[in-house]
């Protein structure tokens, strides 16, 4: 039986909230790696964290609704952080297009998965 760990949001999901933690360890000056790596993080490990809790509430229309909201919100906080980051030039830009690219697949992702929860279409 498949679970979320089968689902491709969950695997790209899970992959660049690693790649964005070690990121933040090797990358990031020393004054930023405690306040905007913190955040930057949290954001991403957020985005795993609801998808998969909504994913277990899934029985549940409201609920998993609710935590796909959540991980949408949490993906969009994440592409603001690397944003920032871009802007304020403690990203390169080629990390910049990498990452922002990912978090709007997965934004798209699980933004298409809510509807399809809330239309009745989910599997």
């Amino acid at each position: 039986m498949a679970g979320y760990e089968d689902m491709a949001l969950y695997k790209l999901a899970k992959k660049i909230a690693v790649e964005i933690h070690q990121l933040t360890l090797d990358e990031l000056p020393k004054f930023e790696m405690h306040e905007e790596g913190a955040q930057i993080r949290r954001s991403s490990k957020s985005i795993v964290a609801n998808f998969v809790e909504g994913y277990g509430r899934r029985h549940y229309k409201g609920e998993y609704i609710k935590f796909l909201t959540y991980a949408l919100a949490s993906c969009d906080e994440t592409k603001a952080h690397l944003e920032l980051r871009h802007e304020t030039n403690s990203l390169q830009p080629d990390k910049f297009q990498y990452f922002y690219s990912n978090y709007r697949k997965v934004g798209a992702m699980i933004y298409n998965l809510r509807q399809s929860v809330i239309t009745g279409q989910a599997k």
